[in-house]
């Protein structure tokens, strides 16, 4: 059936004048499931990698993963699926492969994990992966969450489980805890493992974040999701970047000289998309036009439904008129710097781990300014007292660098 999927397109001005030359349009366009998939849930298939560390002792942090998992357990269905793994040094199957019919047997089972020993986390992801591979299926959504709060030994096995992971269907979803974990690992593991990387503060969020997680899971109802952007002669797509859930280079795969593809994989219901696409329009005289549609494609597997579409048209208006021309719409703008905040964030970070201060503090400064005037208070005031600490003492605080590198690109808020 269709109706699934509501799609809708925005141009940042309904009017853009005439010109001889060609000029820039922004598009943005919302995914978001309908009211025909309120009630729809996905049955998961869940392993639970747990690092379980010396370090994890300090500041309550084992307690509190343990009482986040338990949390989880409380928010799974009995028909999921679920299993535990722990690692130090070794890895160990607090709970093979099974139903969570018997919640309070799994949780008995949490409650056994304690902190010793050092971080080897490819071979825990290695068990954890021969956990889920057991239960397998379009039926199911199948994840390995990882939490890990330290250095792990063996980083391009780490890398290499991710690809196997994602061969396989399997999403990673990496969890940094604290500062002392290496960023670009988890977030190169999460992106070859088509999942998430995200970072952890302090111990009192390892409970939101992994309900979060159960509930993204059970949520994801519409399957592999394919963005086409069919674009009239003359037209050229510049850019285009995800802009909710989270900031990011979504980069464009052309398949003919007008047809454009990004791929959005998964959607979760009552969590809608934003893609923003840059274009650029042709010189024309004054009219109406159409100037791309918009084709999104989507499997659901819980109906059994494959290649299912929506498609909405890209419309705007030329005109000589100057007060026309000028009118632009706020709510995509705000979302156009957002993302160039973003992209300042982004690079800032990259000049100040090559060495480049005046650069980065200066990049960081004007972003600071940029989400202050968006409404990104916090965000901005942890941008501008890095700026402050690299100009003065040459480094940025690792906290500082997770938070920019994490927070950034959550600044678009879809309704």
């Amino acid at each position: 059936m269709a109706g699934e999927v509501q799609l809708t397109c925005s141009t940042h001005r309904d009017y853009v004048p005439v010109l001889n030359q060609p000029q820039l349009a922004y598009v943005l366009l919302e995914m978001a499931t309908t009211q025909a998939m309120a009630n729809a849930q996905m049955p998961l298939n869940f392993c639970f990698v747990l690092d379980k560390s010396g370090s994890m002792d300090d500041d309550n942090k084992i307690a509190q993963l343990r009482q986040a998992v338990k949390h989880a357990i409380d928010l799974l269905q009995p028909t999921d699926i679920v299993s535990i793994i722990a690692f130090d040094a070794n890895p160990k199957t607090l709970c093979a492969s099974q139903t969570a019919q018997d919640k309070n047997r799994l949780k008995r089972e949490v409650d056994r994990l304690n902190a010793s020993g050092g971080t080897q986390m490819a071979s825990a992801m290695r068990a954890g992966l021969k956990e889920v591979r057991r239960n397998l299926g379009r039926d199911r959504v199948s994840r390995l969450v990882i939490l890990t709060d330290g250095q792990t030994e063996g980083e391009p096995e780490c890398l290499r489980e991710a690809e196997n992971a994602a061969r396989e269907g399997i999403s990673v979803i990496a969890l940094g805890l604290g500062s002392d974990w290496n960023d670009n690992l988890l977030m190169d593991m999460a992106q070859r493992a088509q999942g998430r990387a995200d970072y952890i503060a302090s111990p009192e969020q390892i409970v939101q974040h992994f309900q979060q997680q159960v509930q993204a899971g059970q949520g994801a109802i519409i399957q592999n999701a394919l963005l086409t952007l069919r674009l009239m002669q003359g037209i050229q797509p510049r850019k285009v970047w995800r802009v909710a859930p989270l900031i990011g280079d979504l980069g464009v795969q052309p398949i003919s000289d007008r047809d454009a593809q990004v791929s959005l994989g998964e959607m979760v219901k009552d969590q809608p998309q934003g893609v923003l696409a840059e274009l650029l329009l042709p010189p024309r005289n004054e009219g109406r036009y159409r100037v791309a549609q918009a084709d999104v494609s989507y499997d659901i597997p819980l109906g059994g439904i494959v290649g299912e579409h929506t498609r909405a048209d890209v419309v705007l208006n030329y005109t000589s008129n100057p007060a026309l021309a000028q009118a632009v719409n706020p709510r995509v703008m705000n979302i156009v710097e957002k993302v160039a905040a973003f992209k300042l964030q982004t690079r800032a970070l990259q000049e100040a781990q090559s060495g480049d201060r005046a650069g980065a503090t200066q990049k960081l400064r004007q972003a600071a300014t940029m989400l202050l005037g968006q409404g990104e208070a916090d965000l901005a005031r942890t941008i501008q007292l890095e700026a402050d600490r690299l100009e003065q003492s040459g480094q940025m605080s690792e906290e500082g660098k997770k938070t920019i590198k994490f927070s950034g690109g959550k600044t678009v808020r879809l309704s």
